[in-house]
């Protein structure tokens, strides 16, 4: 079985039913597409894919926004047995070719306003979203139209044969490209409906963009006959929020920072959210205090999940019920139904209840490798384990606490500071919107612990205050050196802030 058959199934069974809903503002109906109508399109791309290119397993690119195009080049590049090639749009146009580079793809989708990031590029380019200028190659909407009535070939694929070739930049800084099978797709599609109980009456919000890892919540969100909803507008926190409303959105991902510039809003108490089931966050752990002021106002709909894309999305998960214990608030959760999570030391032994150490991960969920990074694979799957570089520990319970990645620990003095440990606090004084911890060389200490704040709209805070403040609720070796307030912390494209940017970022104003 593919991954794509969930959907297949889906529109055999629930033809008529809303598959997509394209919203175009308050002021106009939104475009409804059935399961059918989604169906014979994407059936007409993939036909098109195998005709440009027969052999099953070459690879598609897409380079494009959220839109309904997009969807319907990810569906027909699964139809086709093609491996898909995410390439992000909001990336540089060198970081965009190296991937090109190395994955050779045959096929590229990519909207308009992508084109001069990508072109020249090899293999055959199809104008996705189109833009205000003519465009005299092929196009999805011609090939479509060229194709339609016409059925792909069902490729002969095996479990072990890939889905998907994702890359990722990671703690490093080395991008690396994530081999995704056909067996990790199903594995995770299983894993989503067991931890999150999707069902025909929900109607999905894709805030984050497509080419990221919450993706994977498409999938069985449609196995399941629900509904995929696009965004009229860019996908900042209030245009999420005014969406969630105005389209009655039932579930949703977004990366903690989103909630907490959602949490700052002063209009937030006035807004209807009673339509969320699922409003699921992930990329980071979230603070506790952020937990116990969203789960009210997120109609109790708050989940988490963790994953990489080594081991895509949901490994560890924590449902809205799970929030009933307060302890669990500063909890990555328990994990999923389909993967087996340890506490390991450095010399590979798992550890007991309590102790600390890395976490890793078992289960049909992890890679098969790094593409053509052999030497990497082997460092970070071992004996079947894959290691996440994440520390932490688990309590008596089974839930899972995450601390820090090992490489962003601060060795300050010879003491070890997790930098989670001093955002929590600095997430609770009053005039700090978001930050991030690192350490930075200094001639005494041999790092010492430093922190970039975003302020409230309107509040002039003293960095000694701030200082004060985290220095009375932690000891002295936790305590920031040097406070540095910033207009914007460098933020990946769903809004993750990114530690390792903002320490060079910090590092350069420190010479």
């Amino acid at each position: 079985m593919m991954p794509i058959d969930h959907f297949f199934y889906a529109a055999r069974l629930w033809p008529e039913r809303v598959a997509v809903e394209v919203d175009k503002g308050p002021a106009h109906e939104p475009l409804k597409i059935t399961f059918a109508d989604l169906l014979s399109r994407s059936n007409a791309l993939a036909h098109a894919f195998q005709q440009i290119d027969a052999d099953p397993g070459t690879r598609v690119g897409i380079c494009a926004y959220n839109s309904f195009e997009h969807l319907i080049a990810w569906l027909a590049t699964f139809s086709a047995g093609k491996t898909w090639v995410p390439l992000n749009p909001r990336n540089g146009s060198d970081e965009l070719r190296r991937i090109i580079d190395v994955t050779e793809p045959t096929i590229i989708v990519i909207d308009h306003d992508c084109l001069e990031k990508v072109l020249p590029a090899g293999g055959t380019v199809i104008l996705g979203k189109p833009g205000p200028e003519a465009w005299s190659g092929k196009s999805l909407k011609d090939l479509i139209a060229e194709h339609t009535g016409k059925h792909p070939r069902r490729p002969e694929r095996t479990m072990d044969d890939l889905q998907a070739i994702k890359f990722t930049g990671g703690s490093s800084g080395t991008p690396k490209g994530v081999m995704q099978t056909y067996r990790v797709w199903n594995t995770c599609v299983a894993s989503m409906l067991t931890s999150f109980e999707f069902d025909a009456l929900d109607r999905h919000l894709i805030a984050a963009p497509m080419t990221h890892g919450a993706n994977t919540l498409i999938m069985p969100i449609l196995a399941k006959g629900g509904t995929q909803l696009f965004m009229s507008e860019p996908a900042t926190p209030q245009a999420i929020m005014r969406a969630i409303e105005r389209l009655r959105a039932t579930s949703v991902f977004v990366p903690p920072t989103i909630v907490y510039m959602m949490l700052a809003d002063n209009k937030i108490s006035k807004r209807d959210f009673s339509s969320l089931r699922h409003f699921i966050v992930g990329g980071a752990a979230m603070r506790p205090d952020a937990v116990a002021k969203a789960m009210p106002i997120f109609n109790n709909a708050l989940e988490t999940c963790f994953g990489q894309t080594e081991a895509p999305q949901i490994a560890i998960c924590i449902r809205a019920n799970d929030w009933q214990d307060p302890e669990n608030y500063a909890s990555t959760g328990v994990p999923t139904a389909l993967t087996r999570v340890g506490i390991m030391d450095p010399d590979g032994n798992l550890l007991p209840i309590g102790q600390q150490g890395e976490i890793v991960l078992k289960s049909d969920l992890v890679m098969k490798g790094y593409y053509k990074m052999p030497d990497k694979t082997a460092e970070t799957i071992i004996n079947g384990w894959l290691h996440t570089g994440d520390i932490g520990y688990e309590d008596r319970r089974g839930f899972i606490y995450i601390k820090d990645r090992i490489r962003d620990v601060v060795v300050t003095g010879g003491f070890n500071v997790y930098p989670s440990d001093v955002e929590t606090v600095l997430g609770e004084h009053p005039q700090v919107s978001e930050c991030v911890v690192f350490g930075l060389e200094d001639e005494k200490w041999g790092e010492a612990v430093h922190a970039a704040i975003e302020v409230h709209k309107g509040e002039v805070p003293d960095p000694q205050d701030i200082i004060n403040f985290v220095k009375s609720r932690l000891d002295a070796v936790k305590t920031p050196k040097k406070i540095h307030i910033t207009e914007r912390l460098p933020r990946s494209p769903v809004g993750k802030v990114l530690r390792r940017e903002a320490k060079v970022m910090f590092a350069k104003s420190k010479e």
